[in-house]
């Protein structure tokens, strides 16, 4: 099971990461763009999905297209959920007790990708 310790072990690898606190919780921005992020119950989240928010730790990050977020939706359905709120899109959440730290990696440093300028992608790509 994922933490937020372990999502943050990531994200100081990531050029231009930076946490902050939000309302909702921890969040992460390259250059000011946000790309992962510490779910909250908002009142806009349907309410099945508001329970699990509300019950467990599930994180957000952005992806490239929404249909990046429905393939991962339908590979694992019990750990990718359907929708949170209707903005930010395309992003996916997902429970963190279903992913493991390789994955996790995995989706954070995508989602970095996603909104990363041209430049740090390569930093991160030339080891600099």
């Amino acid at each position: 099971m994922a933490t937020l310790d372990d999502l943050r072990r990531t994200t100081v690898g990531l050029p231009g990461s930076e946490e902050r606190a939000t309302t909702g919780g921890a969040a992460w921005f390259v250059r000011g763009k946000l790309y992962a992020w510490e779910c909250h119950p908002w009142p806009s989240v349907p309410a099945d999905i508001r329970e699990i928010v509300a019950a467990e730790l599930v994180v957000g990050v952005k992806v490239a297209d929404p249909l990046d977020a429905l393939a991962l939706i339908q590979m694992a359905p019990n750990v990718f959920l359907r929708t949170t709120t209707p903005w930010g899109e395309p992003k996916v959440a997902f429970r963190m007790a279903g992913i493991d730290d390789g994955h996790l990696a995995e989706l954070v440093t995508e989602a970095w990708r996603v909104q990363a300028p041209k430049y740090l992608r390569g930093e991160l790509d030339n080891g600099s």
